[in-house]
């Protein structure tokens, strides 16, 4: 039987997310980002069902927070961002749904502790009754985008990086993902973001594919952004590639960048980082003069969808986005 991850843009059955509660990640900031998180789970519960995991003793917080329109599950977790730490579904020829749980510890042991983060993607199964294909390699699920038809991007700078599989080759590593995640092209770029320290480049900071053999880059325009030749070289790798189905790709560029002061830190929202709901687009924005350039560049890239801004200062503050704190589950179209 071979399983393959589907595209984002499959229908989705629900979105799963995390209720952050880590005082020594957010600090002072806990109250506004739990705010954040909250009107990011309401977003997409326009679009389809959330199912929002807290940590034992954090359900009736998250219930009155996000709202009836939000399901509230407790379950042992470390940190709450689910894109890296929950499991990674996919599907069979005929519609039948598993989900990989690749190991996690933490973007190369940088949180302590994650055993329980680990270990939530069995726990998240069980309660969905989804079987579960185990992978010893350490993956999270936001350092890689692909198309549901064979091609995978990730980038050099986070999936070869030797604090995730040390013991492992860019070969192997490939393989895996080969295996796993049913793609039979790996498309390497060689960055990530410069200052992306926390996860170590991921690529829902650099691409997102739009549709089969179109992908929307982060080309920053200003050449004093510190991303502006690093996304220029990741770009010319995509021009010069070709799908696994042998199409070039349409590249969409997203030039905007908001820089924001959190807590007296110089801190980039990342437009990039969205989460494709059913029908919907929910964007990560900053309150800042880039917000509208950006959200109008993702409304023509994604033709059909609703595009929706939520404001996302903190969870960037955080090192993420709205991709980052949540993790989609397609629709099973056959019985396991």
């Amino acid at each position: 039987m071979t399983f393959r991850m589907p595209a984002e843009w499959t229908e989705h059955e629900n979105c799963l997310m995390a209720w952050p509660v880590r005082p020594d990640l957010w600090g002072q900031t806990l109250d506004e980002v739990k705010h954040e998180y909250a009107a990011v789970a309401r977003a997409i519960a326009r679009f389809e069902p959330v199912t929002m995991a807290a940590p034992p003793g954090y359900g009736d917080e998250a219930r009155e927070r996000c709202g009836e329109g939000v399901a509230v599950v407790e379950l042992p977790m470390d940190d709450s961002w689910f894109r890296d730490s929950a499991p990674i579904f996919v599907l069979d020829e005929n519609g039948r749904r598993a989900a990989v749980d690749f190991r996690f510890n933490a973007w190369g042991r940088k949180h302590h502790p994650w055993d329980a983060d680990d270990r939530v993607s069995a726990l998240l199964l069980e309660h969905l009754g989804v079987p579960v294909i185990r992978s010893e390699m350490i993956l999270e699920g936001g350092a890689i985008t692909v198309d549901g038809e064979g091609t995978l991007i990730t980038t050099e700078q986070c999936l070869l990086h030797p604090n995730r599989n040390p013991g492992m080759s860019r070969e192997e590593i490939e393989a895996e993902l080969k295996a796993r995640l049913g793609v039979t092209k790996v498309i390497w770029l060689p960055y990530g973001g410069l200052l992306d320290t926390e996860t170590d480049g991921h690529v829902d900071g650099v691409c997102a594919f739009v549709a089969p053999g179109k992908v929307v880059v982060q080309l920053p325009a200003d050449p004093e952004h510190p991303d502006y030749a690093r996304m220029r070289a990741n770009r010319a790798v995509l021009e010069h590639s070709r799908d696994a189905q042998g199409r070039p790709f349409e590249i969409v560029d997203l030039p905007q960048a908001a820089w924001v002061e959190v807590e007296g830190r110089r801190t980039e929202v990342g437009y990039l980082n969205f989460y494709l709901a059913n029908g919907g687009v929910v964007v990560p924005v900053a309150d800042h003069p880039e917000d509208e350039g950006a959200l109008a560049a993702l409304a023509r890239a994604y033709p059909g969808r609703k595009v929706v801004g939520v404001r996302a200062r903190v969870i960037a503050y955080g090192g993420g986005g709205v991709h980052c704190i949540t993790q989609q589950v397609p629709v099973a179209r056959a019985s396991a």
